[in-house]
């Protein structure tokens, strides 16, 4: 009996002990468990923390909020862990923080993955847009009309009244990259159109809009390629895809730094492909092109490349721009049909030019997103820049008028304003109301120009605009003081244009009187991805 009790004791302490090993493996599991929670918590608060943007980091002209994005559907693998150093271009929606079980899954919006086994992302985006108008003065038929060269009064095209169209050649789609290297974020850029026919087409061209590199990060940069001019704002909002009066839509080669000089200030500094582009009796000249009947070689030069510069302030939601530009103009006429030969003529051009952005909610938040915009510019030799305004009119020269043996290139004194106010009806509904004015002074030479020519009728010495529309965009959001336009816009608007002919009926006549006045109205649908 003795004999079993003491195995009875044995057996109670074997289990006692067991227990407590029990419980010490459920105490270590209970560790190691936290210990993988409080991993994934750092994790998905260091992924917010490379996605968030940096202090320096430029917001866009129009603040808009991010719109939704698309991830690749593929099944779950391990966390892609953030690439140390990317530049992030935007901020990413909340509801993605600490997601990270999507290797591919890129740090860009849209339509964005990261490239297995690199350092590398690339996203594609672009939209679909058809857009019809309809002229109710002289026929124009353009989808994308300049104010310099709507139909005069009592023009052929005038007589025959206005028509409608419709086109969806502005389509555009795009890819952009962004790799993490030791000297920063490599970014590039291809993007395209079917802008490069005419309206008239039954086939739309494709053509080359973006192709460019850009390495650095925040603080400065260099871009080299095919890219947007440092001239180019846009200012205000419209719904064609026109070169409206005072904008200005260059898109050249060149060559550009970009440096973060203060918080909230930007620098740039760019060299840009140059062309001299003038006006003579013969007609419009630039470097690769000659007018209509006019046999062999431009005699269109430049020298060096357009230096520009510009200053970059924001500050939540307000916008201010100063640039400026200098150039060489220059007209070589030996080995070619200009007369008289063997002639060389240079002068210089240069511009500046300052916009603003200014949210009305600094006023009263009763205001909203709401904005008000402006614009204005002074310069000489400036024309090609101002792609609706003034082409073709860098400068003007006195070259084949009669009597004129010491012939002169004479840079063109221009300026001009915008203003504009974009209103919020509601997050999905706003509105633009724009009006802009441009001036040119011509040498008084241009009188000579036969009268009726392309030459003259393209002289205007006055422009003016006006714009109203209606912009609906159903998927919108108001988020903060910015709004989110979404991926649809649709849009009616209304375009009132004036240009008056330097000399007026004289130097229109007989094919038309001195002025044109141009009413359009217009609808259009945008679908972005």
């Amino acid at each position: 009996m003795e004999e079993l009790m003491r195995r009875l004791d044995a057996l109670q302490a074997r289990a006692t002990e067991g227990d407590k090993l029990i419980s010490a493996l459920r105490h270590r599991v209970d560790e190691l468990e936290a210990r993988e929670k409080h991993t994934k918590s750092q994790a998905a608060t260091a992924r917010r923390d490379v996605i968030a943007p940096t202090a320096g980091q430029k917001p866009s002209a129009i603040p808009v909020a991010s719109e939704p994005r698309m991830t690749a559907a593929v099944p779950p693998q391990a966390a892609a862990a953030p690439i140390p150093g990317l530049r992030p271009p935007e901020p990413m929606g909340s509801q993605f923080d600490g997601e990270g079980e999507d290797a591919l899954r890129s740090d860009l919006p849209g339509l964005s993955l990261r490239i297995p086994g690199s350092q590398s992302e690339v996203r594609f985006y672009g939209f679909a847009n058809v857009h019809g108008y309809h002229d109710f003065n002289g026929r124009n038929q353009t989808d994308a009309p300049t104010v310099q060269a709507i139909p005069l009064s009592g023009s052929p095209a005038d007589i025959q009244g206005g028509d409608t169209g419709l086109s969806a050649r502005f389509s555009r789609i795009g890819m952009d990259t962004r790799t993490a290297t030791a000297w920063g974020t490599l970014e590039t850029r291809l993007e395209g159109d079917f802008g490069g026919g005419t309206a008239a087409s039954p086939n739309a061209v494709f053509r080359l809009r973006q192709a460019w590199g850009e390495l650095g990060t925040e603080q400065f940069r260099v871009l080299a390629g095919w890219a947007n001019s440092l001239w180019n704002e846009g200012v205000y909002e419209t719904v064609n895809f026109s070169t409206n009066l005072n904008q200005s839509f260059v898109r050249q080669a060149q060559v550009r730094a970009t440096a973060t000089l203060a918080p909230g200030l930007t620098g740039h500094v760019s060299i840009e492909m140059p062309d001299t582009q003038y006006t003579s009796a013969a007609g419009v000249f630039t470097q690769i092109s000659t007018p209509a009947g006019f046999g062999g070689l431009s005699p269109s030069f430049a020298s060096v490349p357009d230096l520009l510069g510009r200053l970059e302030y924001r500050n939540d939601g307000l916008g201010l721009d100063l640039r400026g530009l200098l150039r060489d103009l220059t007209i070589r006429t030996a080995g070619t049909a200009a007369a008289p030969p063997a002639v060389e003529r240079n002068t210089a051009g240069w511009g500046v030019a300052g916009s603003g952005r200014f949210p009305m909610r600094w006023l009263s938040p009763a205001f909203g997103p709401d904005e008000l915009v402006g614009m204005a510019y002074y310069g000489q030799g400036i024309g090609r820049y101002f792609g609706g305004n003034t082409f073709g009119q860098d400068a003007l020269s006195n070259i084949g008028l009669p009597g004129v043996v010491d012939p002169s290139l004479d840079a063109l004194p221009t300026y001009g304003a915008s203003a504009g106010y974009r209103r919020f009806w509601a997050p999905q509904l706003r509105s633009n109301f724009v009006y802009s004015y441009a001036w040119q002074q011509y040498p008084s030479y241009a009188q000579l120009f036969v009268p009726g020519s392309a030459s003259a009728t393209s002289l205007n010495s006055t422009m003016q605009q006006g714009i109203v529309n209606l912009i609906w965009s159903p998927f919108a959001e108001l988020r903060g003081n910015s709004v989110g336009t979404g991926w649809l816009d649709v849009g009616l608007e209304y375009v009132y244009s004036h240009r008056d002919v330097y000399g007026g009926t004289a130097a229109t006549a007989p094919v038309s009187t001195g002025s044109g006045t141009a009413n359009r109205i217009l609808g259009s649908a945008t679908v972005r991805f």
